[in-house]
């Protein structure tokens, strides 16, 4: 049996052209996770880089860049990446797993994880929150946005 990791991968590849097609101007018709990305940039500015884990085609590392934050794109998916640097050529984005993101303890200003956990597993969430707590400089700032059907939560 694929592991979960693999398996979304795996997935996210296959997918990223049409994914980056539907989802790569979302933001324009989505004014609440906008107006959090603006209090999110004004959080981390100042702060040091802001990392977009589970960054997909860009387009949030893209707005936060654009709202002032020094951002850099992370994702599991090769094909995501492939995508996110065509389409963000100013941007630096790299492979990387949310459960060990191999950055150094305290190092981010912030992390951006819009939409980035809904597709793992329930008992992967403690580790990646740790993760995310790690590598964050005091006090931590973050910004969430989780959808599951019609519900949404949002943190910032």
């Amino acid at each position: 049996m694929n592991d979960p990791v693999n398996s979304i991968r795996e997935s996210y590849d296959r997918l990223a052209e049409e994914y980056t097609r539907r989802i790569s101007d979302e933001l324009q018709h989505k004014p609440l996770d906008r107006e959090l990305l603006d209090r999110f940039a004004k959080q981390t500015k100042g702060r040091g880089q802001v990392c977009d884990m589970g960054c997909g085609p860009g387009h949030v590392a893209r707005y936060l860049r654009e709202a002032g934050a020094s951002v850099f794109g992370l994702d599991l998916s090769s094909g995501m990446l492939e995508q996110a640097r065509k389409l963000n050529p100013d941007i630096l984005f790299r492979e990387g797993n949310m459960m060990s993101l191999g950055i150094p303890d305290g190092t981010l200003g912030g992390v951006a994880a819009f939409y980035a956990i809904v597709n793992l597993p329930k008992q992967s969430l403690p580790v990646i929150f740790r993760e995310i707590h790690r590598v964050l400089r005091p006090p931590w700032p973050a910004a969430t946005r989780i959808s599951h059907g019609r519900r949404s939560a949002s943190r910032g």
